[in-house]
């Protein structure tokens, strides 16, 4: 029985040596340099992910939700943009800690998560990408950035925060439909603004675009990844179908899959960095794909509102002052970067002002 418990332990012990603790490089076939997963970057940008989230916007806008902590601590906010019409949400900082520009956009915050992962399903690809022959997208992703408030809101923020600490790298993440948007934001810097260091890093992003988009995305923006967690449904959707390549949903590269090993009570989560195809077989296909809970936690951080309000918000009044708001009701909140807030009214949030 000893001896038995002894091979356990030094089985264990040599599945996390083989499996974690380890920054994977591979080659991208555009420049030929090493492009390196880090773990402890996706850990932090998962964090920006989740704070996406928040509805109370006084405390997304200064940075004291209870999200905006850990890994987190002193980012400074210099816009927000709330999409009323479309229920969308995003916003703009800088990072000292990683000299970067940070986006982070929000997932869906649809009435019933259930109800827009089954419309995933029957998703067309029915909009040519612009410039990129042959690149086919689905409108609805496309459009939730381009032809929304959350595009131009977005595109001010970057300049002015680069204009005011230099040529920082900018780091695009999401979860869920905010992943998709994330990576037409990617996408957009890289070839309308002509920016040389973007990275992407999204969480259970959905499929965008068919195989030629995904070609013309890996080459123009090589430094993105796609974490996936488990069954996770939403990677799997809309549907790929390999007998039909042309005409089929596709993933551009490069997919990291979390995933549980071991046995009994010796369980941890592994990484598995995936081949270039973007569809690799032996990561997040290899599994059937049909769980929402590995939707809504990566890293063990939870990517939902942690306060159910559909597409409402509240926020406290003296906020407005940094605000602007359009005919539709959508809400631009910014401020000048380097320069600290004028301390806001700490209201409960019930005395503040909901919609």
């Amino acid at each position: 029985m000893e001896r038995h418990r002894w091979l356990t332990v030094a089985i264990f012990a040599c599945l996390i040596v083989f499996s974690v603790g380890r920054e994977f490089r591979f080659n991208h076939k555009r420049s030929g340099d090493a492009i390196s997963f880090n773990h402890t970057l996706a850990e932090i940008l998962v964090e920006y992910a989740s704070a996406a989230y928040i509805s109370d916007l006084t405390e997304l806008f200064t940075w004291t939700c209870t999200r905006c902590d850990g890994l987190t601590q002193g980012f400074e906010v210099i816009e927000l943009v709330v999409d009323v019409q479309h229920c969308l949400q995003a916003y703009v900082g800088v990072a000292e800690s990683l000299n970067a520009v940070i986006i982070a956009f929000r997932g869906t915050q649809e009435n019933s998560i259930q109800n827009w992962i089954e419309d995933l399903y029957w998703k067309q690809l029915d909009l040519m990408y612009p410039g990129m022959p042959d690149a086919m997208v689905h409108h609805g992703f496309y459009y939730a950035y381009h032809n929304t408030t959350i595009r131009p809101a977005i595109l001010s923020a970057v300049d002015r925060a680069r204009k005011f600490y230099g040529n920082l790298d900018i780091m695009v993440t999401g979860h869920s439909m905010g992943g998709a948007m994330a990576a037409f934001c990617g996408l957009d810097l890289a070839v309308n603004y002509n920016s040389q260091n973007v990275q992407v890093m999204t969480f259970g992003q959905p499929r965008i675009g068919n195989a030629v988009f995904a070609s013309y995305y890996s080459n123009i923006v090589p430094n993105t990844f796609r974490v996936t967690n488990g069954n996770d449904v939403v990677p799997h959707l809309p549907p790929f179908y390999s007998y039909f390549p042309k005409k089929t949903y596709r993933h551009f590269p490069r997919e990291v899959w979390l995933y549980n090993v071991g046995f009994g009570s010796f369980v941890f989560q592994a990484e598995k960095i995936c081949d270039g195809s973007g569809e690799d077989p032996s990561c997040s296909r290899s599994v059937s794909g049909k769980s929402i809970s590995d939707h809504l936690v990566y890293y063990g951080v939870e990517l939902s509102s942690p306060a159910w309000r559909s597409c409402r918000f509240v926020m406290d009044p003296p906020l407005a002052a940094y605000g602007a708001t359009d005919l539709n009701g959508n809400r631009v909140f910014s401020k000048v970067p380097g320069i600290s807030l004028i301390r806001l009214n700490e209201q409960s949030v019930l005395n503040g002002e909901s919609w």
